[in-house]
């Protein structure tokens, strides 16, 4: 069975609808709440290099908007160096399956049809 870990902040509605979804489909996971352990430099970089920084980037929150304005011109290693720094920018939540990402962000439609493909 594959391990599934899923990333965030326990307080994320988002986060709760995600893994309601996965308990409710009958996916076990481990939980990481970005607050208590954030995650380090080398597992964010191996997120940017699957995903892009872009869908990564948590543009709703504070964090986010305190930026200074040129954060437009950043690349992937300035989000990364900000995504280590504060993990409140990461948009919500990052699933790994062993220990390989494989999910941002929650859709109900594409979790079904990712895990489904799990399941294969």
């Amino acid at each position: 069975m594959a391990r599934i870990t899923v990333y965030g902040i326990s307080s994320c509605g988002t986060v709760k609808k995600a893994r309601r979804w996965l308990d409710s489909a009958g996916h076990s996971h481990y939980w990481v709440d970005f607050r208590s352990t954030p995650p380090g430099a080398e597992r964010i970089a191996m997120w940017v290099d699957v995903f892009g920084y872009r869908p990564l980037r948590n543009t709703s929150g504070r964090a986010y908007r305190a930026l200074p304005a040129d954060r437009q011109s950043w690349e992937g290693e300035e989000w990364t160096s900000a995504f280590a720094t504060d993990p409140m920018l990461i948009r919500r939540p990052v699933v790994e399956v062993d220990g390989k990402p494989f999910l941002v962000g929650f859709k109900p439609e594409v979790w079904s049809q990712r895990f489904g493909l799990l399941q294969q």
